[in-house]
Formats: C-alpha cells, structure tokens, sequence
C-alpha cells in the first residue's frame, strides 16, 4: 500500500475512529522520549531521529493558507508517500499533515495577531507546531504546544529552527481531563473525530472556561462528528477561509475551514 492509501486511513482516522497515534503502536527510538512528559526548550532530539525525518520529509510553504510558516510535512515527494506505511517505524504520522482546521486557526492568528499579543496561549493537539509558531510570530507571551506523539514534538522543534524561532516548551502526555490550566487562550484544530475523544473535550473546555475564564478557538472544516456533536449548538461562528486547491486535494474536497469562538452558556 503506498502513502497516498496509508494517508486515506489517516484521515478516516480523522473522521471516524481513535486514531492510532492516540495509543503506542511501534517500538524504536521515539520509546525513549515516552518517559519525557514535557520538553523545555533547548533540549536537543535525538541525532537517529533527526535524521530520519530530515531525510523522509520535505520543507514547504505552499498550498496552505499560512505561506509565511515553512513546516516538514510528508509530500508526494517523499519517499514514504510512496513506500509501504509499515516500513515507517515510528506511531502513525498525524502531525506530517497539515490540516484544514489547523491551518485555519494559523492563518486567523496571524492575521489578527491582537488575539494572542502579551497573552498565554495553549495549543492542544499541536501537531506540525504551526499554530504554536503563529502564536509566538503574533507576539504570544508565552506558549506551550501539546500532543501526545513523542515524534510530534521533535518535529515542532524542526519547525521552530525552520521558522528562526526558538523552539517553545512542549509537553508530550495527554492533558485532557487533567486540572485546568491557567491559560489566557486554548486553540485546537481537527480535534473533534471522534465521539469520545469530542465529549472529553467539551467538558473539559468547559471546565477551562468556567475556573480560568479561558478564551477557546477551533479550527474545522466542517467534518459531520464536529457539526452533529453538542459541543456545535455553543459556538460562534468567528471566520471561514477558503481553502488553497491543493489542500482541497490532500482532503477529499473539502473546500473551506472555520474558525470556531467556543462560549457555552
């Protein structure tokens, strides 16, 4: 099976079932940073690791919404997109796409960089790090990204170098459900594919808002798990963008993504 079928499992991951990433499925390097539950700038990646991903991703900034971020991702130029998905020996590449609500969340920031100037902001989910790395070009007081992929986090550091940015605090373990954080601002993007997953979401958000009067920002594109949830009836509506064609491509014809105000009553 080659990437461009592996990618299409990746994104029914997306829309209909808990991801595999979500769980440790391989073994390898990326073990040894399972143990490191939050990474403080300035700590160095694996060399192994480096390399790897250095070697089977490419450096771009076209055909997303956010030209300005320069991010690794896995392009039909790399190897893997070709090479059989169980070759690659790390947990499923979630964080080499970068997707619609992410990339919506990125391009809202940075064009309104109030949202986030002198203020904490947490990126749950991060990924790729790119709306991490809007948060802090827009002038964000402090950022933490999160993800539970190990793999995830040493390629937001690649990200940052990419950028000219020094890497931001990184915390790799699973935070929902855990105490609210004191957080001027949480965004997440492309989170809502799942029914569990969404409902611990919007009661811990919930939660956020109501203990540390938290601001919440979602990116999504309209996957029919986020719009028929009940998180959907408290939300505002803040931006739609419409998405470049290649982006459309890379996700089966979606054709737009939305920036979400979460206010429950």
């Amino acid at each position: 099976m080659a990437f461009c079928g592996w990618k299409w499992l990746l994104l029914l991951g997306r829309q209909n079932t808990l991801p595999k990433a979500w769980r440790s499925r391989r073994g390898g390097p990326s073990l040894r940073w399972k143990r490191c539950c939050h990474w403080s700038a300035g700590k160095s990646l694996d060399p192994e690791v480096r390399a790897f991903l250095e070697e089977n991703t490419e450096v771009t900034s076209s055909g997303h919404l956010t030209p300005e971020i320069r991010l690794r991702l896995l392009t039909p130029r790399c190897r893997f997109w070709r090479e059989k998905p169980d070759l690659w020996p790390y947990g499923d590449p979630f964080w080499a796409i970068y997707w619609p609500g992410g990339q919506a969340l990125s391009r809202y920031i940075l064009d309104n960089p109030r949202v986030v100037k002198g203020r904490s902001v947490l990126d749950l989910g991060s990924g790729c790090g790119a709306t991490a790395i809007a948060a802090v070009m827009s002038g964000a007081s402090r950022v933490l990204a999160n993800d539970i992929d190990p793999i995830a986090g040493m390629a937001m550091i690649l990200n940052c170098e990419l950028n000219h940015l020094n890497p931001f605090p990184i915390t790799i373990k699973n935070i929902i459900n855990s105490e609210a954080g004191n957080w001027d601002l949480i965004v997440l993007g492309d989170m809502f594919y799942d029914e569990q997953l969404a409902d611990g979401l919007h009661h811990w958000l919930r939660k956020c808002i109501r203990m540390q009067q938290t601001e919440v920002l979602i990116g999504d594109p309209g996957r029919q798990q986020f719009l028929s949830h009940s998180i959907h009836s408290q939300l505002h509506k803040v931006i739609e963008y419409s998405l470049p064609e290649y982006t459309r491509q890379e996700n089966y014809g979606l054709t737009s993504s939305i920036v979400w105000s979460y206010q429950p009553s």
